[in-house]
């Protein structure tokens, strides 16, 4: 019937040909088939309406069509096309016509308010769609949409039967008419919509957690809240964003990655995200000018979907009156919006809110919509990645993508998890990309302060438990890891109401794996894959296939360090563990799997080539820990033995198997692991720092039950008591040797650390510590039995008195600082704490003292009213300019008065004390660089302040100010060529290659710097730059090269060796010089660290070890012999050479200075080796040592008697030598040291 009125219609028109060949039979019938859905969409708004309507609508429909086709043909033969020209359009004009956005706009026109319609829109799509068909530059899509709207406006005014729908009287039938179909129409309650979000969201959603024990029914999320960081991300990359959480924080903290993970294109991609500027999630969010659409990503349980539920609650939790004004939250949440649209309960999201179960509450769809065109409205998008099916979640990204493009105003954010998202339909769409990262350290410090104080009402219990979570994640790096997702951290607070971490963290582990690999999914209705039934395989089956993976990647040549498996490796243990279940086809299931671990279990993640990895370390050592003991108790397929010398035997000195050894021993009986202590006790681990004896102790505190292990621990307890004493098996000089330093220090001071851990519930072990911290005579130990002491008995009544006593009785400043520091941090909330380091900070003798005193009154009292007032005393009136800098730069930072702050800290660049002027240029620099002032200040600073230390400060602040200017590069040009001070000199060219190391003249001046300044630093300091910033250049080499053989300053050679040696270490013509450089160089400094570098990077290579051979003993200079037989020690060790090598220098050498040194090399490498005793007694009696010696050059006779009494004590000619050197030694500090020994020995 359509198709007849056409024909007739037509007829009587002027119509061209476009029309008569583009509306056809087929055209019309698909043109019409939506009317109401797609031209009159904005008209009557989707509704439904009656069959006498539906022919008038069509026709107009057809009319506005005919129309504007009319009106393009004209303006195409305007520009003076040829009918076959414009033929050509017929295609493209087709497929632009039956475009929805297009009908749509068309359709617009028949609104009564309608004054134009979107050409501009019109335009972007016709080159969206038909580009190759390009129109001319003046074909006027504004005039044709003006002539159209008239066209339309006639066809109203000529067509009774549309007039008479479009009358308003005939409208409100029309709706009426449409509630009799649809029902009851959603009302636009915005207070019934607010409790509904509060009812929804307001508390804390804890149903997937272990919450036995206590209810917490009534912890409302917007209190809980934390706004973490997000990072914007330019390139959603998975191999960038899925690194194991260590890799990404070993990159922050040391800017490096491991080559087998990444190659350098991902190092690059990766610093260039963690480059990025960390924001405040809520400054994101709150900056619609900046972000209007943004998608968070994040891992689950990072807090995604609280952060959009906190925003509606923000809104709703506020007097309706106040957020009136404020756009309305609606939040979506995307699973179970496609759930209702798949079973077409909806076709869009404005029906979804209208009408569907599982909206919060129903909103009328046409106030709504009226909303959203007017901006008024924060529109979110809850789990893109938990739809599942990649052709529904494009759906859903189409859909978001035009509902932006319908409410352009609206600001929209959409969540997802990283792994599995594609970001370029929505990058294409203007949206940003942001990662949401693991709460830092103040953040969980906060969430456990707010956690205690809205679930405790007993304050001692409060505080009790509060201290023993906080204390539980500082003390346990694997527990750290794991704190920075919220998810994981409110398991850790709801266990330790009950549980201690990190005793117990085996139930924390256990517990996370359980909600990560079945009820975070089970409890959303989330399943991924149909071919993997969860009631077939549940999270044991998970947690059984993951102990397997972990074990296997233990007993892999990289081993628990590596973290690392291959897919197919990975396939493969996942494979035969499914085989043993009901499952069929088992290598298909196992692919799904790996893929669920890691898309939707947060348990793995992908390396790239082929590699995957645990995300979390912890998770590794805990399954791989879980395996040993499943195969020790439940398949008995380990012995106790085995695990002894097997698991505990093999791996004790390996550190990165340590937290393995201990989640084991939390897991068996309190007999097996005093077995395992009792092996451990009788390893030799003193040359790796008795690493054995401090994890046994580490083991002991894994046990509950000690009692049944109580000789055990007894003897494990006295032995930890002798290494607080312990001195290391060889001569060393404790002023000067710095490594044995360390190596004594680190043991004593473990050892104290060890034995208040293990046992501080004993009365004996807190009188040792007392004893330890005042009377011993290390003053390391006495240091750290202060603070272990503290630490262990901090709810003593008597330890606060204790730690006062030190502060003023104690004979050594270091001790005293140390118990200021204790004090006020333990005891802060202690009314007389702040008046007794007011005190000290005032009266006492010392001034590193009372230094200590006001920095800690300083962090316990910062916001105290009267520490202000304090500082001020201080700052004028201590005797000691460092007290008196202390107080004044906090005076600094905490002026307020904003108005006179710039006025004050510009005249204090100008102040008589140095160090004011340093701090009053960086707290200008940073505070008021945007001051026009503030850039001639700093450059005046930078210029001609008298000390050399103010000028680098001023240089540094105006870079990091002023980098982008254009004169800042000149200036530090300037600075580099002509301060008279080197310090300064250097600084500038270090800021130069930071600022411009991508300007072409950069290299080239640098170059000048390292020929022409007068100063060997900066010479040094310019080869350094020039290797870092341009070690790829070819010309780099050629000219560091050349500086190693002609600067006339050794320490210049030397740093150019060191530098060519880091960069171009595999260059053959390097190693070449070296060793020639080894023997040619005038100086001995530079031969020495020639020798150094030869053996560190060529060790391996038989020509290196025989120069360094050479070296020995042919050298002319002792220092150099020297350094070349510590350095043939160190890499030839095993080399039975070696050793015959050193004995003979013991002799032959005719410098005291090597002699010493093989002596004490030979002891420290070849510990108690019987055929050695007869060397050194030799060595004792006969070497020709003459004059006196002192501490840096000792007697041989000295070092070889102080060995022989370390480690050959029992040998019957040890005590006949003691006596003999005591009466007859020639060197009086010698026959001193003797009678000391026999002292000793006798009493």
């Amino acid at each position: 019937m359509l198709i007849e009125w056409f024909g007739t219609w037509i007829a009587g028109k002027a119509f061209g040909f476009l029309v008569k060949t583009i509306i056809s039979k087929e055209f019309l019938e698909e043109l019409v088939k939506d009317y109401a859905k797609d031209f009159f969409r904005n008209i009557i708004h989707n509704a439904v309406t009656a069959p006498f309507q539906r022919e008038p609508l069509q026709k107009a429909e057809v009319m506005a069509f005919a129309e504007f086709l009319q009106l393009m043909q004209q303006d195409l033969e305007y520009g003076e096309l040829s009918k076959e020209e414009i033929e050509n359009y017929t295609q493209p004009l087709q497929q632009f016509l039956k475009q929805p956005e297009v009908k749509q706009i068309l359709g617009d026109a028949f609104d009564y308010e309608c004054e134009a319609i979107n050409t501009k829109r019109l335009q972007e799509i016709w080159y969206q769609l038909v580009a190759s068909s390009s129109l001319s530059e003046d074909f006027k899509w504004k005039k044709i949409g003006r002539e159209y709207l008239s066209k339309v406006k006639k066809i109203i005014r000529e067509f009774p039967e549309m007039r008479a729908i479009l009358d308003s009287q005939n409208i409100e039938q029309i709706k009426e008419n449409t509630q009799a179909i649809a029902g009851i129409i959603s009302q636009f309650d915005l207070k019934r919509y607010q409790e509904a979000i509060s009812e929804r969201y307001g508390n804390l959603k804890l149903d997937s957690l272990d919450t036995t024990g206590y209810a917490y029914n009534e912890l409302k999320l917007w209190r809980m809240f934390i706004a973490q960081d997000v990072r914007e991300v330019h390139q959603v990359l998975p191999r960038v964003h899925e690194l194991p959480k260590e890799h990404f924080r070993r990159l922050r903290e040391t800017d490096q990655i491991e080559a087998e993970i990444a190659a350098e294109e991902l190092q690059k991609l990766t610093r260039v995200y963690l480059e990025q500027p960390l924001l405040s999630v809520l400054d994101v969010v709150n900056n619609k000018q900046s972000y209007k659409y943004v998608v968070i990503l994040g891992d689950p349980g990072s807090g995604k979907s609280t952060l959009l539920q906190y925003l509606a609650l923000n809104w709703s939790e506020s007097p309706l009156d106040n957020v009136i004004s404020q756009p309305i939250p609606l939040l979506i949440e995307l699973r179970t919006y496609m759930r209702r649209r798949d079973g077409n309960e909806c076709h869009n999201f404005l029906e979804f809110l209208d009408k569907c179960s599982g909206a919060i509450e129903h909103l009328n769809q046409h106030q709504l919509h009226q909303q959203l065109q007017a901006g008024n409205a924060l529109v979110m998008f809850d789990g893109l990645d938990e739809v599942f099916d990649p052709g529904k979640r494009e759906d859903v990204i189409t859909d978001i993508h035009r509902f932006t493009n319908e409410y352009p105003n609206v600001q929209v954010i959409v969540t997802s998890r990283v792994i599995g998202y594609k970001p370029q339909r929505l990058r294409d769409a203007e949206f940003r990309h942001f990662m949401l990262q693991d709460l830092n350290s103040a953040q969980i410090q906060d969430f456990i302060h707010r956690w205690h104080e809205l679930t405790f009402s007993d304050e001692a219990d409060k505080l009790r438990k509060w201290e023993r979570l906080l204390r539980g994640i500082e003390n346990s790096k694997a527990i750290t890891e794991l704190a920075g997702n919220p998810l994981l951290l409110t398991m850790m607070a709801i266990l330790n109401r009950n549980q201690e971490l990190p005793r117990d963290r085996n139930s924390l582990y256990e517990q996370a794996s359980r909600v990560l690999l079945h009820q975070w999914d089970v409890e959303r209705a989330l399943v991924e894959d149909k071919r993997l039934d969860h009631k077939t395989i549940d999270y044991k089956d998970k947690q059984a296939m993951l102990r397997q993976v972990a074990y296997s990647m233990q007993t892999s040549g990289a081993g628990l360090a590596g973290n690392v498996i291959s897919a197919d490796q990975l396939e493969n243990i996942l494979t035969e563990y499914l085989r043993t279940t009901e499952i069929n086809q088992p290598r298909q299931a196992a692919r799904v799997m790996r893929e669920q671990l890691r898309t939707r279990n947060f348990m793995l993640c992908f390396l790239g080539a082929d590699y995957y990895a645990f995300v979390h370390r912890t998770f590794l050592e805990y399954f791989c820990a879980w395996e040993f003991v499943w195969r020790f108790e439940k398949e008995r397929s380990l012995s106790i033995e085995d695990l002894k010398t097997e698991v505990f035997g093999k791996h004790w000195r390996d550190e990165t198997w340590h937290e393995v050894l201990l989640l084991i021993a939390g897991m068996i009986d309190a007999k097996f692991v005093g077995e395992i202590i009792d092996y451990l006790m009788v390893q030799d681990g003193e040359e790796n720092k008795f690493i054995n004896m401090f994890l046994a102790a580490k083991c002991l505190v894994e046990v509950r039950n000690r009692s049944l292990i109580v000789s055990i621990s007894d003897k494990l307890l006295n032995y930890l008591k002798n290494l607080t004493k312990y001195d290391i098996w060889y001569y060393y000089r404790p002023e000067y040797d710095s490594e044995e330093i360390k190596f004594i220090r680190d043991i004593r001071t473990q050892a104290v650390r060890e034995i208040a851990a293990a046992w501080q519930d004993s009365t004996e072990t807190k009188t040792f510590l007392q004893q330890l911290a005042t009377v011993n005579d290390d003053s390391d130990v006495r240091q750290k039995a202060i603070q272990e002491f503290t630490q262990a008995y901090k709810d003593d009544p008597t330890t606060q008195t204790f730690l006062q006593e030190i502060v003023t009785a104690n004979n050594y400043s270091v001790e005293r600082r140390i118990a200021i520091q204790e004090l006020a941090r333990t005891y802060k909330n202690n009314p007389t704490t702040k008046s007794f380091l007011q005190q000290i900070a005032t009266v006492d003798d010392s001034w590193d003292v009372r230094m200590t005193a006001v920095q800690e009154l300083i962090n316990a009292y910062r916001y105290d009213p009267a520490t202000k007032a304090f500082l001020q005393e201080r700052a004028t009136m201590d005797d000691d300019l460092d007290v008196r800098r202390t107080a004044a730069q906090e005076l600094n930072q905490t002026c307020k008065d904003k108005s006179t702050t710039k006025i004050i800290l510009q005249e204090r660049t100008n102040a008589d004390d140095d160090f004011v002027r340093i701090i009053a240029v960086q707290k200008l620099a940073q505070t008021y660089k945007d001051d026009l002032e503030t850039k001639t200040i700093l450059q005046k600073c930078a210029t001609v302040d008298k000390r050399w230390e103010v000028r680098r400060i001023a240089i540094q602040e105006l870079v990091k100010a002023y980098k982008n200017e254009p004169t800042t590069k000149t200036f530090l040009k300037e600075f580099a060529i002509r301060d008279d001070s080197w310090d300064v000199r250097k600084t500038a060219l270090q800021e130069l290659v930071k600022a411009y190391k991508d300007d072409s003249t950069t290299k080239i001046f640098l170059q000048e710097l390292t020929t022409m300044d007068k100063h060997w630093d900066v010479r040094r300091t310019a080869i350094q730059e020039l290797v870092k910033a341009y070690k790829d250049d070819s010309t780099i080499k050629i000219f560091i090269h050349k500086r190693a053989i002609v600067d006339n300053d050794s320490d210049v050679r030397r740093t150019a060796v060191q530098e060519l040696v880091k960069a171009y270490k595999y260059d053959l013509t390097i190693k070449t010089f070296l060793k020639e450089c080894a023997i040619t160089d005038d100086d001995s400094d530079v031969r020495q660290t020639v020798v150094q570098e030869l053996a560190k990077a060529y060790k391996d290579d038989i020509c290196t070890k025989t120069i360094i051979q050479q070296l020995v003993t042919t050298d002319n200079d002792p220092d150099v012999r020297r350094t070349a037989v510590q350095e043939l020690v160190k890499a030839h060790k095993d080399d039975p050479n070696t050793k015959t090598i050193l004995q003979q220098l013991t002799t032959a050498d005719n410098s005291s200075i090597v002699r010493w040194s093989v002596v004490q090399e030979l002891a420290k490498a070849f510990k108690s080796q019987p055929e050695l005793l007869e060397t050194y007694y030799n060595c004792v009696v006969n070497d020709p040592f003459e004059g006196s010696h002192d501490s840096f050059s000792p007697n041989p006779r000295r070092v070889a008697l102080e060995i022989i009494i370390k480690q050959y004590p029992q040998h019957e000619k040890t005590l006949p030598l003691l006596r003999d050197r005591a009466e007859n030694d020639p060197d009086e500090q010698v026959r001193e040291y003797a009678q000391k020994k026999l002292k000793e020995w006798q009493g």
